[in-house]
């Protein structure tokens, strides 16, 4: 017996999520009777005026009446409704006369006496007399119809106002994983606990351990955190809802809370379930703070999710998760134990953590045999993850703006200084003596650079501007540094001042250029005195905006701050003194080049300076890439 025919069901389903909700299918016959309906009144409505009229003449009534008279006309239909006369001549022509209405019986006699056949018609039909007023009720009509559809689904959307906004995802939907994240490993590790006791609950409840039920990913803008929650829900395999701050945010008092109400709701049905809240930092503030004590609606709503967490069922398995750049602002009662009782570092990636980075973002590029990502990785300390991917992405741009074919590494250059020090102004015009006045500034601290023992590796000098510079000498460290030191920080106070005393030894003079030098420099000297302890006048002290200090104590600390940049200015103009030949050199191949590299800088000093200041491959980055390369890639011994 062959199975019964199901009737086809009004609702649809997606083939790629089967656990999607059910949408209605769209009606076709309904649509097609529709169409009918108003295709039919329209050709009724237009068929007269659409019909192709025949040649008629059209007379006068007097001429009529005379035509008749004369016995020239043969026949006459008089329409009662509007008084029209036509009919045929003698002659076979068809006529039109615009008659009198009401009809005047006189002149129909006159017509009947001179032998006109004479007939009457009525209006043809009921669509003849109200199509015209059907078709303006039908338009009204569809008009009122859509106008009531509209309000329903503004009534549907104010009635689901709320409603939680989240996405859901599932082990169906693509998924990022932890291979997708580069670098991070410590990170990795401690969230893949979190990924365990989803997976494995049962080994926990044996031992009586519970996981955090709160995990806060803390992190400067850019560091992926976004993407470690996404890792997180495409390991578990567990429902994954992700909602950002601002969502639960409304006009209206309460409706944040409502939907932190349905969020969690949700969440309980399809548990086990982690729940990421992206910059939390939006809802989760420190409460009675701002213009009037506080945010009711924010308020409520951090309230909400606060009953929310702390009422969790260790054995449910819902994990919330939620990232934010600015931890100091959020309300401690968001962070205590029970609520977001771990807090994950993800902060800027170190040089480790950048090669990798870049291997993923450089996966489908087509990059030259010359193309080292090392060294690029070692030239962008301070760079965050989307930083490097727009890195790439901006060196690929230059390749093609070039014509080549493949990336090389002369693009990931441009791309690196068009990141950090801007595009070039190539429009901007500078006289000689501003381009001769800018060569030495940047030479006086290139050649500080390269001397000093402690500043970073002299890697790139230009007097071509970019930005809001005028020009750029550039230093890179060997490797990344989490302290320093003070004879490191010195020796960057001292060749901060190389621009302006370079100047002041050629020009006798000094200019605006070494504003900005000044201001970093000053800072750092407060620092020193403040922060750092670096001074033998104050001593061990730190110095807070919190406590009150005497006249006294505020003047020796402006004195140690003086005497620190005063000292590096000396040190500045001896340490110039003796390599003026170097200077002078530098600065010449700058206004013929515009740019040099570290090692054409490092042998110009060198050649001017009689032998090699440093021992070779020390003081530029380049000889640090070859000493790099050569520890990587040791030369094999020789047989003895």
């Amino acid at each position: 017996m062959a199975p019964a025919k199901l009737p086809r069901s009004r609702f649809s389903k997606d083939p790629k999520d089967p656990k999607a909700p059910k949408t209605p299918r769209p009606d076709i016959r309904r649509r097609i009777f529709t169409i009918f309906l108003v295709t039919v009144a329209l050709s009724l409505v237009l068929s007269p005026y659409l019909k192709k009229p025949a040649h008629v003449t059209h007379i006068s009534y007097s001429s009529f009446l005379t035509d008749a008279s004369q016995h020239h006309v043969l026949t006459a239909v008089v329409d009662n409704a509007s008084g029209t006369i036509t009919g045929t001549l003698d002659n076979g022509k068809k006529y039109t006369v615009a008659g009198a209405f009401p009809v005047i019986s006189k002149d129909i006699d006159s017509l009947h006496t001179d032998g006109v056949e004479v007939t009457f018609t009525n209006p043809s039909g009921f669509l003849a007399l109200w199509g015209p007023y059907l078709i303006w009720i039908l338009i009204f009509g569809g008009f009122m119809f859509f106008a009531s559809r509209q309000a329903r689904s503004q009534m549907n959307g104010m009635m689901s106002i709320g409603r939680s906004k989240a996405k859901q995802f599932d082990e169906d939907r693509p998924k990022t994983t932890f291979d997708d994240v580069a670098g991070y490993d410590g990170v990795k590790d401690e969230i893949s606990e979190v990924v365990d006791f989803l997976k494995n609950p049962d080994r926990y409840k044996e031992m009586g351990a519970s996981i955090p039920k709160g995990i806060l990913l803390v992190g400067p803008p850019g560091t992926g955190k976004t993407m470690l929650a996404r890792a997180v829900a495409g390991e578990a395999g567990v429902p994954f809802f992700s909602v950002s701050g601002s969502d639960f945010m409304e006009m209206f008092v309460g409706i944040g809370a409502s939907r932190v109400r349905d969020l969690f709701a949700t969440a309980r049905k399809n548990a086990p379930a982690i729940i990421f809240v992206d910059e939390i930092d939006s809802i989760g503030r420190r409460r009675g703070t701002g213009i009037g004590g506080g945010h009711d609606e924010r308020e409520q709503t951090l309230n909400q999710m606060l009953s929310e967490m702390d009422g969790f069922d260790p054995t449910v398995g819902i994990i919330m998760m939620a990232a934010t750049n600015r931890p100091d602002i959020l309300d401690p009662a968001l962070l205590r134990p029970g609520r977001f009782d771990r807090e994950i570092v993800v902060p800027l990636p170190d040089l480790r953590e950048r090669l990798p980075i870049l291997a993923v973002h450089s996966k489908n590029k087509k990059l030259s045999d010359d193309v080292s990502l090392e060294v690029v990785a070692r030239g962008t300390p301070g760079m965050s993850g989307a930083d490097l991917a727009n890195l790439v992405n901006e060196a690929a741009l230059h390749a093609v703006r070039e014509n080549r074919q493949e990336i090389r590494m002369i693009d990931f250059e441009r791309a690196r200084d068009r990141v950090t020090l801007g595009q070039e102004r190539a429009t901007m015009v500078l006289s000689d003596s501003e381009k001769r006045r800018i060569a030495f500034h940047e030479s006086g601290h290139a050649v500080l650079a390269y001397v000093l023992p402690k500043t970073d590796p002299l890697h790139k000098i230009t007097i071509i501007p970019r930005g809001m510079a005028l020009g750029v000498t550039w230093t890179l460290p060997s490797d990344d540094a989490h302290i320093s030191t003070r004879e490191e920080i010195e020796d960057s106070i001292c060749m901060a001042m190389g621009g302006r005393v370079a100047e002041l030894l050629i020009f006798g003079d000094i200019s605006t250029g070494a504003s900005n030098d000044l201001a970093v420099n000053t800072q750092n000297a407060y620092r020193m005195v403040d922060e750092w302890g670096m001074s033998k006048e104050v001593g061990p002290v730190s110095w807070s905006t919190e406590r009150a200090y005497s006249d006294r104590a505020h003047n020796i600390r402006d004195e140690e701050v003086k005497r620190i940049l005063l000292e590096q200015e000396s040190r500045a103009i001896e340490v110039l003194t003796q390599h003026q030949r170097g200077l002078e050199a530098l600065a010449q191949s700058l206004l013929e080049n515009e740019t040099l590299d570290g090692d054409a800088a490092a042998a110009l000093i060198d050649a001017a300076n009689g032998s090699p200041v440093h021992p070779a491959g020390t003081k530029t980055v380049g000889t640090f890439s070859q000493q790099m390369s050569a520890a990587e890639n040791p030369a094999p011994s020789q047989p003895e």
